[in-house]
């Protein structure tokens, strides 16, 4: 009879955590399996990726980026990649412009304000945020109900 509630507990503890909070990858990565290479567009470094286990963890473990944004859809928050992305400067100005990436995006961005647009399979997400020197933004774009 205690189990129920300990159960319950445990279930609701795991519901609550943020869709972007992956399993630490600790196992050897084989590298067959990875396909991640960096790119520049207008002087931003970006990295895209992140499908299958061994990428997936190769990309958990990449540092050197301070915004990471994941695409999710649904209501099991399954993550999903294809997504076209643009990130903009609060003035306006386009820095990236890509498209089928995902379902994580690192990006370096300089020390400001941006906008970023994302969209999947005709649905739009947008957000503003903030880029401080030294530290890292995650953000999740979710579609779907």
């Amino acid at each position: 009879m205690n189990a129920l509630p300990a159960l319950l507990c445990s279930t609701l503890l795991l519901a609550a955590l943020p869709v972007h909070a992956q399993p630490v990858c600790t196992d050897p990565v084989d590298p067959s399996g990875v396909h991640l290479q960096q790119q520049q567009q207008n002087g931003i470094a970006y990295l895209s990726g992140g499908i299958g286990i061994d990428e997936s963890c190769a990309i958990q473990q990449t540092h050197g980026y301070n915004l990471r944004l994941t695409f999710s859809v649904g209501t099991d928050n399954k993550y999903d990649s294809g997504a076209k992305v643009s990130i903009r400067t609060a003035q306006g100005k386009e820095l990236l412009s890509l498209d089928d990436v995902g379902p994580v995006l690192l990006v370096q961005l300089p020390a400001g304000k941006y906008v970023v647009v994302a969209q999947l399979n005709g649905h739009e997400w947008r957000n503003n945020f903030d880029v401080k020197n030294n530290k890292t933004l995650a953000l999740n774009a979710h579609w779907g109900s």
